[in-house]
């Protein structure tokens, strides 16, 4: 991997990060932007670069620096949010992998799918914990509520973005896909 395209790496990590401290509230809940870093880590460094510049975020929290949105080290496993952060780094494998030279059509379809991703790993490990772990006995409506559907249309909107924003990014910025 070349100096820029490690540059580009830990730049996508940051931005990451700093996304977990945009919040846009909805109701109860609230939207960050980490996944519109991911998506376009996905689509600007590709399957591999990806999933590194996530795994890097992910990496530096566990490790204690205060990036998730609650803080970070290591017993943040044990949050029922941790599956999401951990999503992250095969959604951004997934999209990059799809994403290849695409029309924003594809770019967003590609977007779709590590979204997809990213629910199938952080729903069940919410559940795991709430259930398991805390012994809630939270249903399975109540969970696809609180960990999926209410974020839907934020996401729908950061899938938009990225599609239409990093055709452009790569084009004007050397080095990117």
């Amino acid at each position: 991997m070349s100096a820029q395209k490690l540059v580009y790496t830990a730049l996508l990590a940051a931005l990451t990060a700093v996304g977990a401290f945009i919040r846009i509230p909805i109701g109860i809940s609230v939207i960050t932007l980490q996944f519109l870093f991911t998506a376009m880590a996905g689509v600007l460094l590709g399957p591999g670069g990806g999933a590194l510049s996530q795994g890097v975020y992910v990496a530096l929290g566990l490790v204690g620096l205060p990036i998730f949105t609650a803080g970070g080290g290591f017993g943040y496993v044990l949050q029922p949010s941790f599956g999401f952060l951990l999503g992250l780094i095969p959604a951004a494998a997934v999209i990059g992998g799809l994403s290849r030279r695409s029309s924003p059509v594809r770019l967003a379809l590609a977007c779709g799918a590590g979204l997809a991703v990213l629910y199938a790993v952080g729903v069940p490990y919410m559940a795991l914990i709430l259930n398991g772990y805390l012994g809630k006995g939270i249903s399975a409506p109540a969970l696809l509520w609180s960990g999926m559907l209410i974020y839907l249309p934020g996401d729908a909107a950061k899938i938009a973005v990225t599609a239409l924003l990093c055709p452009v990014l790569c084009r004007r910025i050397p080095g990117l896909r």
